[in-house]
């Protein structure tokens, strides 16, 4: 059964294969290929992820861990100063160690990148698979469905996100917080997707290539993962590249305000907390995590758009 996404997808044959379809996916990344920006950020990308992989082999090799004081490393007749010059970088300590407990950046910063990285790809993923399905069924059986789903869309939607997550966040124990902010996140998460694929859906169930597969005898299944689904791939990719870096802002925004990850479990955002109040004496303590988070989102946003615009440019083409 040929659908208007089969019909996008063949719209071009590749130079090198006279005749052959170019798909979507290899239209979008050779886009990209020409995209400064997308080339930089898929780039520092690539370079977090390799941290946040190697961050036990960083650690092997520094020979400090995440949660290992060194107190040779800080000055306590400076109040807890580290020694040397620029929070205390040196050989032994590449970024420098904490005030008051010699912990290094380095190792803190690569399993905090672990971290942010797992919390926030589990939540896309769990986000995308609620909002896929529950969109798809509201928007494909209609009537009395659609209104259920939509009204708990509504209600969750009417809720100021950051303030309840902190609320539920501050109500449950501390035991195994990635797990408890993925779900949180996921929770109120979810209802935007939905919504989005819920309109796809009412819009394709009228196109002509629904009706005539229909008309043809298929079944529910075959409507759903044959004729629907694949032609709302372009906008779950755009929307799932773009919900990354904001559940990493999430997950750093929560654990900055005492309520995400909790110590010693590396994080950014707690990083970040912890280093308000010696930003004035050491400022790399400050600036070293922020700059991280800062880039990885930027990054994160960046190559989002141009995917976004890459996925537009080929449906207009």
């Amino acid at each position: 059964m040929t659908t208007a996404f089969t019909h996008d997808a063949q719209a071009g044959t590749s130079a090198g294969a006279p005749g052959a379809s170019i798909t979507p996916g290899r239209r979008i990344l050779g886009a990209l290929r020409h995209d400064r920006a997308a080339l930089l950020s898929a780039s520092f990308l690539a370079l977090m992820v390799l941290m946040a992989l190697c961050a036990p082999l960083i650690s092997a090799l520094t020979g400090q861990g995440p949660t290992q004081f060194d107190m040779a490393a800080i000055d306590v007749d400076a109040g807890g100063l580290p020694k040397g010059a620029f929070g205390g970088i040196s050989a032994e300590h590449p970024f420098g160690v904490e005030p008051l407990n010699g912990r290094d950046i380095l190792a803190r910063i690569a399993y905090g990148a672990r971290v942010s990285f797992l919390i926030a790809a589990s939540a896309t993923v769990l986000t995308t698979l609620l909002g896929v399905v529950l969109g798809m069924v509201a928007g494909f059986y209609g009537g009395w469905v659609d209104q259920v789903v939509s009204r708990v869309m509504d209600f969750l939607m009417a809720f100021p996100a950051l303030i309840f997550m902190i609320a539920i966040l501050s109500s449950l124990p501390t035991g195994n917080r990635s797990l408890l902010l993925v779900a949180v996140i996921s929770l109120f998460g979810w209802p935007y997707l939905a919504r989005v694929v819920r309109g796809q859906t009412l819009t394709l169930l009228n196109r002509d290539f629904v009706e005539a597969a229909r008309a043809s005898g298929a079944s529910r299944r075959d409507l759903v993962f044959k004729e629907i689904l694949p032609n709302l791939r372009s906008s779950l990719i755009v929307m799932t590249t773009l919900a990354v870096p904001g559940y990493i802002g999430t997950e750093a925004g929560l654990s900055f305000l005492g309520v995400g990850v909790s110590p010693p479990t590396p994080s950014w955002g707690q990083m970040i907390a912890n280093s308000v109040t010696w930003y004035a004496v050491d400022p790399l303590y400050f600036a070293i995590p922020g700059l991280f988070l800062f880039l990885t989102v930027l990054s994160l946003t960046v190559l989002g758009d141009r995917v976004r615009a890459a996925t537009d440019a080929g449906e207009a083409a």
